[in-house]
């Protein structure tokens, strides 16, 4: 460590020790102060896209006061789910410093494939499924090997892979250019018109204010017996019944209407596993280090070549997977499924939803708070029938702000000696 690296890093260990001295004399008035002075030293987190969403839903509402309907919102959670779950493989590549160009192109090759093997072939829709996500983790795992190996950027590799995945999309469709999905079928049922039943989802609301009550004991005593600063049992509470509360809200209102669908359901819970995985395990903690400084990261043995193959498989496959599922909504895979703004609304969404392009900032949550961002300006805009050219630049001013925030927030944070 270099004599310059010192004051930064005591700087940030005393700025830890303040917010830990704050927890542990003050309960849950502590933590809030603690949280307060992250947002101070430029630690913003999830604040900034949850402040815009309340904004851009309040001006849409007042705008068309059918956009925050039951009806229109549960088209709204339909709409994100297969960008949403693309979003989520981009979150991995930006977390460690790196993107992926081409996952607008891998969702359209697998929906492809699926309808190819479903409907030409005969096959179980299971196996079509299966064969496309695997498509996509063979990807990702021969772009790793390029990046790896022979260090080539994962912009030329992606950028690659955007023209080379849309080229045999197109050979596999052949001169018919579309192929229908069966109305029928378990696929396009599942995305179109299969909703939770309402006893059942304040079920699996009771079971995710649980489950955040109890995995947070559990991380807060492992916490508390290394010596750590950990959250009390008061704050856990309040944390998991303002969770129970705001869910049940959502529920009780969606299924005012149709309700909540399984497509969403999915996606909401790939989005929570996701999170577990980056906070609780090892592998998350080396996917932020990696992302953080690669060379100290090395130098700590993390297996740096290991965490840069399995993000570039991840988010081949969560790109494929959304192809399915685009598919299946759409009830048909042609020419132009995986592309339009695809790609670019699945980045967008990663960014905007507050991961980092600097890399080693972000969470899982930003796919799932992005694409509503970015669906909810397009369903604002097609009620107030606005054309898309009104939404593309609606989304770009809201990308151009998101970056610049957290270009701000670093800043802020190196200042402050929390980089």
């Amino acid at each position: 460590m270099t004599t310059t690296d010192q004051p930064a890093e005591q700087t940030a260990v005393a700025t830890d020790l303040q917010d830990e001295r704050l927890r542990r004399s003050s309960g849950l008035r502590g933590t809030v102060d603690a949280q307060v002075r992250r947002i101070k030293d430029g630690d913003l987190g999830v604040l900034p896209v949850v402040a815009g969403l309340v904004v851009i839903w309040g001006v849409l509402q007042a705008l068309n006061p059918i956009f925050l309907s039951s009806a229109n919102l549960v088209n709204l959670t339909l709409e994100c789910a297969s960008v949403g779950i693309i979003a989520l493989g981009v979150v991995f590549m930006l977390l460690v410093g790196q993107i992926d160009l081409s996952v607008g192109s891998v969702s359209g090759l697998s929906s492809a494939i699926v309808a190819i093997l479903f409907v030409d072939k005969g096959l179980p829709v299971v196996v079509a499924i299966v064969a496309a996500v695997l498509a996509g983790a063979v990807v990702g795992f021969a772009y790793s090997l390029m990046f790896n190996r022979f260090g080539v950027p994962s912009f030329v590799i992606t950028l690659a892979g955007l023209l080379g995945f849309l080229g045999l999309q197109l050979y596999l469709l052949g001169a018919q250019g579309s192929i229908n999905l069966p109305f029928d079928s378990g696929l396009v049922k599942f995305a179109q018109l299969w909703f939770v039943p309402p006893w059942l989802s304040y079920v699996l609301v009771v079971l995710a204010a649980g489950g955040l009550l109890v995995t947070g004991l559990a991380h807060s005593r492992k916490r508390a017996a290394a010596g750590l600063s950990h959250r009390g049992l008061t704050d856990l509470g309040v944390r998991s019944a303002v969770l129970l509360l705001l869910l049940g809200f959502v529920v009780f209102y969606l299924n005012q209407t149709r309700g909540v669908g399984w497509m969403f359901v999915l996606f909401v819970g790939l989005v929570l596993v996701m999170h577990y995985l980056l906070s609780r395990t090892k592998w998350g903690r080396s996917v932020y280090a990696v992302g953080g400084n690669v060379e100290a990261a090395r130098r700590a043995g993390i297996n740096v070549r290991l965490v840069y193959t399995s993000c570039f498989m991840l988010c081949t496959s969560f790109a494929a997977l959304g192809g399915v599922l685009a598919a299946a909504r759409l009830a048909a895979a042609n020419q132009s499924s995986g592309g339009g703004d695809v790609n670019l609304n699945a980045i967008a969404a990663a960014v905007i939803g507050g991961t980092s392009l600097f890399g080693g900032r972000g969470t899982a949550f930003a796919a799932l708070l992005g694409v509503l961002v970015i669906q909810s300006i397009s369903s604002g805009l097609t009620l107030l029938s606005l054309d898309s050219s009104f939404r593309f630049m609606v989304t770009g001013a809201v990308l151009m702000l998101a970056v610049a925030l957290d270009s701000a927030a670093r800043r802020t944070r190196a200042s402050s000696g929390r980089a």
